[in-house]
């Protein structure tokens, strides 16, 4: 198996708001679309809006039972002012700010905040993880 990740699934409990935080919200555009699903491009991967129940069914899981894994999604950024406009940004499109920007102990700037849904996004620059032209994190 290569290492990689090809698509992220978020199940969500309205589609249309959710599909309304990220499109018009924080002016993603997507590539489909149809009345259960919403896909991305993401750089090299897919970014997903699923029904929840439907994403259940989709593995055969229990939509009374299955929950939210302890996760966060990350959105790194090119430089430190670009993450308070960003999570104002995602605050004025509904988003719950989490925790507000500040300095890291690992030498960088982050926040986080949730989606309509709940589902945490860490806004992030990292000066040791420059990004390249494509979006692609340079790990040094």
């Amino acid at each position: 198996m290569e290492q990689r990740i090809s698509v992220v699934t978020l199940g969500v409990k309205d589609l249309a708001a959710s599909r309304r935080f990220y499109v018009e919200g924080l002016g993603w555009k997507s590539v489909f679309e149809n009345p259960g699903i919403v896909f991305f491009q993401a750089g090299g991967m897919v970014f997903a809006l699923f029904l929840r129940n439907e994403l259940a069914k989709d593995f055969e899981g229990d939509p009374s039972t299955f929950g939210r894994a302890a996760i966060s999604l990350g959105y790194n950024v090119r430089a430190k002012a670009e993450v308070d406009p960003l999570m104002h940004r995602a605050a004025q499109a509904g988003a719950k700010i989490l925790v507000p920007a500040s300095e890291k102990s690992w030498g960088g700037y982050s926040g986080y905040f949730a989606d309509p849904d709940g589902f945490a996004w860490e806004v992030a620059w990292n000066p040791a993880w420059p990004i390249a032209p494509d979006g692609t994190i340079q790990y040094r």
